[in-house]
């Protein structure tokens, strides 16, 4: 297993679940680098690491994971000070290496394909990771730090990747958003949420093991133009309701009447 120390720019959601993960599979955690000492001392102390406000990291760290809103990866990168053999990464789905200022040799993607929340432990066992580097070693350290924490490594260029992420917003972003408004509707009926949780657990479950094209149900699928109707007469309450309602009706409708 690859066991050089490893040091963190940024404190949130991805960098605390990753730097908490690889701390308790035994590596040595630096240093964390983050704006403020309220996000990033707790997670340093956490992870027996040294917090700190600058990017200078120490020349014992050999791999510094950068772990930051998209808009900030550039600056970030741009700052950061080690020494010159260091693996710098970074954890974005949709950007690439060209985004790395000359003066870091090596560097590389370390993409874990999963949503991540404050105070919610995910699973790493089998999590895809979307790795892509500048050279042959940086790739064998990335493959090995990945399986160490039992990742199931992928080898993907920017291009495929952007299109993973892609997909990703709409299985995760999308869907989320999708149960927020359900959730909404259920309370004008007086239900909570909860009453939708055994539907949802069969509707991932029944796409994930036969695929979501061949698991379509709902009037839309079926032509059901009454129920459809209905419907829209129901979320007369919002208009961003009927609107979506009817750009997904008219997409199902659209998708199946091809591919039947």
């Amino acid at each position: 297993m690859y066991q050089d120390n490893i040091s963190f720019a940024g404190a949130g959601k991805v960098a605390e679940a990753l730097c908490k993960e690889l701390f308790h599979a035994g590596f040595r955690i630096d240093m964390v680098s983050s704006e403020t000492e309220l996000s990033g001392k707790p997670l340093a102390d956490v992870c027996k690491a040294r917090w700190s406000s600058d990017l200078q990291f120490p020349d014992s760290t050999k791999i510094i994971i950068v772990a930051v809103p998209d808009h900030r990866l550039k600056s970030i990168l741009d700052t950061i000070k080690c020494a010159p053999c260091t693996l710098v990464v970074h954890t974005a789905g949709s950007l690439g290496l060209d985004i790395f200022p000359e003066h870091i040799k090596q560097k590389g993607v370390f993409y874990p394909l999963q949503t991540f929340s404050k105070k919610r432990k995910v699973r790493f066992i089998d999590l895809p990771f979307l790795l892509e580097s500048s050279d042959d070693e940086s790739s064998e350290i990335l493959k090995s730090l990945a399986e160490s924490i039992g990742g199931d490594v992928h080898f993907v260029d920017t291009e495929r990747r952007r299109l993973l992420h892609l997909a990703a917003v709409f299985v995760c972003n999308f869907t989320n958003h999708m149960l927020t408004e359900g959730k909404k509707v259920a309370s004008k009926a007086g239900y909570s949420f909860e009453i939708l949780e055994p539907l949802l657990k069969e509707t991932i479950s029944k796409a994930v093991e036969t695929g979501p094209e061949n698991s379509q149900t709902g009037p839309a699928v079926r032509h059901d133009q009454n129920t459809i109707e209905k419907h829209m007469e129901l979320l007369s309450f919002s208009t961003d309701l009927q609107r979506i309602y009817n750009e997904m009706t008219q997409s199902i409708i659209e998708y199946y009447k091809y591919k039947n």
